[in-house]
């Protein structure tokens, strides 16, 4: 397991796949605060909605 950690880290290969790793994390972290966000807004206006009624 190690020796393909270090070959990955070496090669050019391992390096393409770090920065995919990196991107995909992004993504993920963009993607989460996006829904904490929007699923907040949600809910405040289902409240608001509920409240109304």
């Amino acid at each position: 397991m190690r020796e393909l950690l270090w070959r990955l880290v070496r090669e050019e290969d391992g390096q393409g796949l770090a920065e995919y790793a990196l991107i995909f994390v992004l993504v993920v972290v963009v993607a989460i605060v996006g829904l904490v966000v929007l699923g907040t807004k949600v809910r405040d206006k289902y409240y608001h909605v509920s409240n109304n009624m």
